[in-house]
């Protein structure tokens, strides 16, 4: 079990490391092809193409250098699962930001499998009960 945990931290680090290097087709090989992942805002990308459509903003250098800051990790290796919090270092509008927040990961294997991004926000997002 500490095996899983530490292999499940490495792939993190290493998936935000292609963050922070600008490498998103580097990005992209860690999810599976039938991953999801639901950003901050709430649109929902199904597929490696949608999530790589969602994630090139980022990459676009309109945000500046985008830098992920970690600090801290929850891991469950028995679910495959890891919570990590971030300060996300960005330009906005020309002033340099930090956006703080945390995603989830649910990994099959080393492929990230969903990924769903949180972050705090002075007005919160509320979304349809079902």
């Amino acid at each position: 079990m500490t095996d899983r945990r530490a292999e499940l931290t490495r792939l993190v680090e290493e998936f935000t490391a292609c963050f922070n290097n600008a490498d998103l087709d580097g990005l992209m090989t860690f999810f599976a092809d039938d991953a999801v992942y639901e950003e901050v805002n709430g649109p929902v990308n199904r597929g490696k193409a949608a999530i790589r459509r969602a994630f090139e903003p980022l990459f676009s250098g309109q945000f500046g250098r985008v830098q992920f800051i970690g600090r801290d990790f929850f891991i469950d290796p028995t679910q495959d699962k890891v919570m990590a919090s971030w300060d996300c270092h960005l330009v906005m509008d020309g002033v340099p930001k930090v956006l703080e927040g945390l995603d989830t990961y649910q990994f099959r294997g080393e492929k990230v499998v969903f990924k769903r991004a949180y972050c705090k926000a002075r007005q919160p997002r509320y979304v349809d009960a079902a």
